[in-house]
């Protein structure tokens, strides 16, 4: 609880800043930001979708948080719009409002971005403060394991097979979901919007999705990703090294299906009707804390504390999810660094910087197992 506003606060931005300049973004910048975007928020509704279908936690109302129910507040769309954003952001950031904090750490980054050259010294300073939150979630989360561990036996102790059953089928949703992204989404991208290939894209890119799946770091697996984007995609430096760097800050498409599946998966745990006006705001919170979300391991738990407390909703399921994230992970990541190569190939496509030999050739590129 401790890192999750000054994380959210430091790391929303920091990821708005790497765009570097608003008026750069009319071809390349504007191509590829759509493209994050999109794909987040239909990664997000896939996880809400695919979790409200398989609806895990549902037969388990109530073990997480002794009984108690959560009731959701009646509002109409508007006023809860209207209350996203904060009268007093100190104030939001002293009582941990997390959606007004949200949106006041974007308010502040395109702010940053409109500045230009003045704002670079402000930048660097929440580059940095973004460095450190980073850094210190490493030091938890190295600590962690073992207070996790205990909170699970006590948990496992006293929930008996139920629970268990629900985190099953959660496990379930969650790989389901990214699953439909990798066979269901991305192909049909890479032909209708790039004119390619999807079996040839998969094969030249898996030097990449193996080391994201083993190391589960985005950030790790940036420079694999860009000697593939170079030498078995054929997309032009100038495509690979605006868009692989951004994508490994901003566009977490395995995370974001997650926090669908997650949300529903608290929701019907703690007894929360979920209406359509939620629903919204499941995606809303999908893209914004994807795009927050550090390319490092185990970011995704704290991001999922953020998710919780956005919702109102207590934080008794974090050492549930922290237990089962190791697994989790895997496919998360794999899903990011495939989502980010997607868009590379999409757009050095469609702005011609791409070579269709490279791309088709049945040889991958040696360079790539000695990066």
């Amino acid at each position: 609880m401790m890192l999750i506003v000054p994380l959210t606060f430091f790391t929303l931005i920091s990821g708005i800043t790497k765009l570097e300049d608003l008026r750069s973004f009319r071809s390349l910048g504007g191509m590829i930001l759509l493209y994050y975007a999109a794909s987040s928020l239909i990664a997000c509704t896939l996880g809400m979708v695919t979790a409200l279908v398989i609806q895990p936690g549902k037969k388990a109302i109530g073990l997480l948080d002794a009984g108690r129910k959560i009731e959701a507040s009646n509002f109409n769309f508007v006023d809860n719009l209207v209350s996203w954003f904060p009268k007093n952001p100190i104030e939001a950031m002293s009582q941990g409002n997390m959606l007004q904090i949200i949106i006041f750490s974007i308010i502040v980054g395109v702010g940053l971005l409109a500045l230009g050259k003045k704002g670079q010294s402000l930048i660097k300073l929440i580059n940095d403060g973004a460095d450190l939150m980073i850094v210190i979630t490493e030091f938890v989360m190295k600590t962690a394991p073992y207070g996790i561990l205990a909170l699970v036996a006590n948990m496992v102790a006293s929930m008996g097979g139920k629970m268990l059953a629900e985190v099953g089928r959660f496990i379930a949703a969650d790989y389901i979901a990214l699953g439909i992204l990798l066979v269901f989404l991305y192909p049909p991208l890479l032909k209708l919007l790039g004119k390619l290939s999807p079996n040839r894209f998969y094969r030249n890119i898996a030097p990449a999705m193996l080391v994201a799946g083993s190391t589960t770091s985005s950030g790790a697996t940036l420079p694999i990703s860009m000697a593939v984007a170079e030498g078995n995609l054929g997309v032009s430096e100038k495509v690979w090294g605006f868009t692989l760097p951004l994508g490994a800050t901003v566009n977490m498409n395995g995370m974001a299906a997650a926090i669908g599946v997650i949300a529903v998966f608290a929701s019907n745990l703690y007894g929360v009707t979920i209406t359509p006006t939620l629903m919204l705001q499941f995606m809303f919170l999908g893209l914004v804390l994807s795009i927050g979300t550090a390319g490092v391991k185990g970011a995704g738990i704290v991001i999922s504390g953020i998710l919780l407390q956005s919702l109102n909703m207590p934080l008794t399921l974090i050492p549930i999810l922290a237990s089962l994230w190791p697994v989790l992970d895997i496919g998360h990541t794999t899903c990011n660094v495939t989502g980010d190569l997607v868009g590379t190939a999409i757009v050095g496509s469609r702005m011609k910087l791409i070579d269709k030999k490279v791309f088709n050739s049945k040889k991958l590129a040696s360079s790539i197992n000695k990066k």
